[in-house]
């Protein structure tokens, strides 16, 4: 671990003089074994026996009858409060150490999360609780006054949510993939993107963009095709110069959006070959490695004119 955090600091110094910046992910549970739980039992659900009394999950929906059970530890929120959530703002100081700015995954979960009975096979039989919300992070806010938080607000949103995450003021997502839908309307097109948020064109649980469109049916397609001006025959062109590709980082570039992402594998315009992670599946995940020869070939003159004219 040292000897890790002593080279990392040294490539942030190197990364930072070439002006990039690093964002980090950080998930908003800690793992059962992990250092957190160990340190500071007190501020988890456990007994007296430091057995997990209730764990966290998301409920049944429409993609899955059983739910999600995570298993991870639920937070004591009540002890939290007592000590005015010093716990959480030196976990978020610690995060930024590492990164210079930290995406939280399931934000949803200090409005309200699902907690399921510890021995559950399922996470069917949980109950849904409130959050600190922001009694939290009033705390983080006066902590970190630049805020230079991202919250992962995808998936299960309800009004609830979105009202706390305007409260604080924090940029949520936008992810082009969802955007599509024939069937729902969707705030993820970038004509309807408020400027406080931050943009992908798919995250690390997308498939690629190339990837995407050659898996998308007939209507989506339609709808895809005539936003971005395409032709049918541009959807399974891959490569640096696919047209699907470039069409859709300009239009996300030239967005409101504060801040946008389009993953390298969006640029090299590669197919499900460059996908990182499949959600739900455990075989091939993570295991995506960029060449030399696809490097060579990024167009690099191409996303400096356009981050050039779209002042990004």
């Amino acid at each position: 671990q040292y000897e890790f955090t002593r080279q990392w600091q040294n490539l942030k110094k190197e990364i930072h003089e070439l002006g990039v910046h690093i964002i980090g992910d950080m998930p908003i549970y800690v793992a059962a074994d992990s250092a957190e739980v160990w340190s500071s039992p007190h501020y988890f659900e456990m007994d007296e026996n430091r057995q997990f009394t209730r764990v966290a999950g998301v409920p049944p929906d429409y993609f899955s009858s059983d739910g999600q059970l995570w298993g991870n530890p639920l937070y004591r929120w009540d002890r939290l409060e007592e000590d005015r959530y010093a716990w959480w703002i030196k976990r978020i100081q610690a995060a930024l150490e590492i990164y210079d700015l930290v995406r939280i995954d399931h934000f949803r979960g200090f409005e309200s999360y699902w907690a399921v009975p510890a021995g559950e096979k399922t996470a069917r039989n949980g109950v849904w609780e409130k959050g600190p919300a922001m009694k939290l992070f009033r705390y983080i806010l006066d902590a970190f006054p630049s805020a230079p938080i991202i919250a992962e607000d995808l998936g299960d949103i309800n009004n609830d949510v979105r009202l706390f995450l305007q409260e604080t003021g924090l940029p949520g997502m936008k992810v082009l993939q969802f955007a599509f839908d024939p069937y729902f309307d969707s705030t993820d097109r970038p004509h309807s993107f408020v400027r406080q948020c931050v943009a992908y064109t798919g995250t690390h649980d997308n498939n690629t963009l190339c990837g995407w469109l050659e898996q998308t049916e007939d209507a989506e397609w339609e709808l895809v095709r005539d936003y971005f001006g395409l032709k049918d025959e541009h959807k399974t062109v891959k490569g640096p110069e696919s047209p699907a590709c470039r069409s859709a980082i300009r239009t996300l570039w030239q967005s409101v959006a504060d801040l946008v992402v389009a993953p390298l594998q969006d640029l090299l315009g590669l197919g499900s070959e460059g996908r990182i992670n499949t959600p739900g599946t455990i075989e091939g995940n993570w295991r995506f490695r960029v060449t030399q020869e696809q490097l060579d070939r990024l167009d690099s003159e191409w996303l400096a004119a356009l981050n050039r004219v779209c002042q990004r």
